[in-house]
Order: structure tokens, then sequence, then C-alpha cells
């Protein structure tokens, strides 16, 4: 989502609040989840940095690499808070940051598969435009597309 670091550093103020407002929309509109507080706090209210917690987070590898190499006590410490907020770190990424990026990636990856697919119905030659397609069910209930020719 947001891969130049040195543009996020200069215009960080900026970011921050459309990161939180489109975090804001995601959960409340999108997911339809009201109960959480946007930002997240701390126990001593103190904002969570949703923006700074995704970049760390990003530049450490993502969120399975932070999980493997067990890094959110690091996090939370490069974030300005104590070593034991790591857990809690984890936890807010979770409930805020997550499905969001994985949203993202999922529909990233869906586009690019339609592109590939128009390109590929596109290339159809002349002969073959009379083809018909149609989907079967394979074993385990898995759709597979087939064409037919006339």
């Amino acid at each position: 989502m947001l891969e130049d670091e040195k543009f996020v550093f200069h215009y960080k103020h900026e970011l921050e609040e459309k990161f939180e407002k489109m975090i804001h929309w995601f959960i409340t509109i999108k997911l339809g989840i009201t109960t959480r507080p946007i930002p997240p706090m701390m126990i001593d209210n103190r904002k969570i940095d949703l923006l700074s917690l995704y970049m760390i987070v990003e530049s450490d590898g993502g969120y399975r690499s932070v999980i493997d190499d067990n890094l959110w006590p690091i996090i939370a410490k490069d974030m300005g808070y104590e070593y034991k907020d790591g857990e809690y770190m984890r936890i807010v990424y979770a409930m805020y940051l997550d499905v969001l990026v994985y949203y993202y990636k999922f529909k990233d990856i869906q586009e690019k598969a339609c592109d590939a697919e128009r390109m590929t119905d596109k290339e159809v030659s002349p002969e073959s435009s009379h083809r018909k397609v149609g989907y079967s069910v394979g074993r385990l209930g898995i759709t597979n597309r087939i064409s037919v020719h006339d």
C-alpha cells in the first residue's frame, strides 16, 4: 500500500490523518464493526499511530515475519512504548491492519487475474470466435472453465 518510505516520512502528518480515516471507513462501513475505537489507545490514553505501526511491520517483513521472529516487543519499543507492550501492538495490528492488508492484497491479485483473463480473451483468433464457454464441476466441487467448439 505505502511502499515509498521517503514519501511517507516526508508527508507523515497528512498521510497519518488520511490513513486513519481510511481505516475508520474500512472497519466501520466496509466491515460493519462499530465497537472498535479509532484511533486505538494505550491504557495510559496515548494514541497508537496506525500508520507507523503498519510501516514498521512492513519494513520488518510483514505480519507473518514479525510473528515468526517475535519482533513485537521491539516494534513496541520503536514506537515509543515499553517492550512489554509488544503483545498489545500485535493485537492492535491484528484488529485494525491485518484484515485491511489481506483485503488489499486479495483485491490486487483478483484484479490482476481479471486483467490477465481479459487479455487472454482478446487474443482469441477469429476462427475460434464461435467457442462457447461453460463450466464443469470437477472433483471436490471445484469449478473448471471449459471451452466447447461448434
